[in-house]
């Protein structure tokens, strides 16, 4: 078997010719055909008797086709692998080179596959790589700010017999009246349900502010909602169609003021947030917390640090030749990434950005010599199975319950890769902030936020 490339002049794709001659597969197409003479059933001959002219007839030129499959699949990957072609995507089918194939008469065959090949990479990421790292100072006031978001999310609702003020739950009836009295054949509802705080016309809002329990405020449902259908008819249960109806006074008899009231800074809470006996007084928990806000900074710092790193490189890596005719053909032909040709026009030009990030950052690894291990990605599962958990306030799971649960997850095949991609993009992060130079900005949470808003 002969195999060549033939590299285009800007050397960003080439040609594979695989030349295929009888005595590479003839051996292979033998043994084929005995392999299936064992398992074969044909009419008039005891299983493994038939004769092997007879198969060949029969069957040859389907096994001899597949063979010649097997045959150039595995010598194009392993020709690629030994001279280290760094090839994007998969070889594709040439549409120019390639000669017609029949299996029924030739006996030798030439097959030519287009390959994309990785442009040059010669970025190194050092002390003269200068990167902005933004870091966000923690204070009382942002720990105070997270505990009275703990003391909010574990808090309940208790009916009151106070007054009702304006982020409290209010049911009863109302009663469409006409006159000041109850229409006939109005609209009469029990069990509505409201909150002041959601009702948009400020002087109806007025109407429910500091009502007693028991009372009866009178109001127009339709200038409380100012006309907004989808409410009026969720308040009332009518269709929306009938919302308009409402333009008039309702009166609405308070029978229950409920109020939701926030958890005590005590014992009970710390070991909601922390786990049992994890903190044993409020000193402890705020240094807990000041602990958990660091680490989400820290997540969310690095994170931009990796935006911004990513551009710098990117510019410092210069241009960039792909082929382009090549890698929008592989997109709309890929069985992982098949797109119309509109989509591929349209993502074109953030697909090459992305590729470009993926050559220089796999160059920089290689560079590194970076090794992942299996306890970097069990931590990142830890880490990711808790902030799962978090979502649903579940926030002091202990790490072997985490991992497990993770392990779990990663029986998955794209979940355990995508989970691997995580982690070493964790250990590539932190030697970039090891070898660049961080032009460290601390900033509050709004400003952090707002260059996220920055195009």
């Amino acid at each position: 078997m002969n195999i060549s490339l033939k590299k285009d002049e800007a050397a960003v794709s080439g040609i594979i010719k695989l030349e295929i001659v009888k005595s590479d597969y003839a051996i292979l197409v033998e043994f084929s055909l005995r392999q299936y003479r064992q398992k074969a059933n044909i009419p008039g001959f005891r299983k493994g008797t038939a004769p092997l002219g007879m198969l060949k007839k029969l069957y040859g030129r389907s096994i001899l086709a597949e063979e010649i499959n097997k045959l150039v699949s595995n010598n194009l990957y392993k020709y690629i692998q030994e001279n280290k072609l760094n090839v994007l995507g998969e070889p594709l089918p040439n549409e120019t080179e390639q000669k017609e194939l029949n299996f029924e008469t030739d006996e030798d065959f030439e097959f030519c596959f287009d390959v994309m090949l990785a442009p040059e990479i010669n970025v190194v990421a050092d002390k003269q790589t200068e990167v902005p790292f933004y870091n966000i100072p923690i204070d009382d006031k942002l720990i105070d700010g997270q505990i009275a978001n703990y003391r909010y999310s574990y808090g309940t609702y208790d009916n009151t017999a106070e007054v009702v003020e304006e982020n409290d739950l209010i049911k009863g009836t109302v009663t469409q009246l006409e006159n000041s009295l109850p229409k006939e054949d109005g609209i009469t509802l029990d069990g509505a349900i409201t909150m002041p705080k959601y009702i948009k016309n400020e002087a109806e809002k007025a109407k429910f502010i500091n009502a007693a329990l028991h009372s009866i405020v009178v109001f127009n449902p339709f200038e409380a909602y100012e006309g907004a259908e989808a409410e009026i008819a969720s308040f009332l249960k009518i269709d929306k169609e009938k919302a308009g109806e409402a333009n008039s006074d309702f009166s609405f008899e308070i029978a229950e003021i409920t109020r939701y009231k926030e958890v005590p800074l005590d014992q009970e809470l710390f070991d909601k947030v922390f786990g049992k006996d994890a903190v044993a007084n409020e000193e402890e928990f705020r240094n807990k917390v000041k602990e958990k806000l660091a680490e989400e900074f820290t997540m969310q710092s690095d994170f931009k640090f990796m935006t911004d790193v990513r551009r710098v490189l990117i510019e410092k890596a210069g241009e960039m030749q792909f082929a382009e005719d090549l890698l929008k053909r592989w997109l709309q032909t890929s069985e992982t990434n098949k797109k119309t040709p509109e989509q591929v026009d349209e993502e074109y030009p953030q697909f090459v950005e992305d590729m470009k990030y993926q050559l220089v950052k796999n160059h920089l690894i290689n560079q590194s010599g970076i090794q992942l291990e299996q306890k970097d990605v069990d931590a990142y599962a830890i880490r990711a199975a808790r902030a799962q958990f978090a979502q649903y306030g579940m926030s002091s799971m202990p790490d072997e319950y985490l991992l497990n649960y993770a392990k779990s997850l990663m029986k998955d095949e794209n979940t355990l890769r995508n989970m691997t991609e995580h982690a070493l993009d964790g250990k590539f992060a932190q030697w970039l902030k090891e070898q660049v130079t961080l032009d460290t900005k601390d900033v509050t949470v709004e400003e952090f936020n707002q260059l996220f808003e920055t195009k």
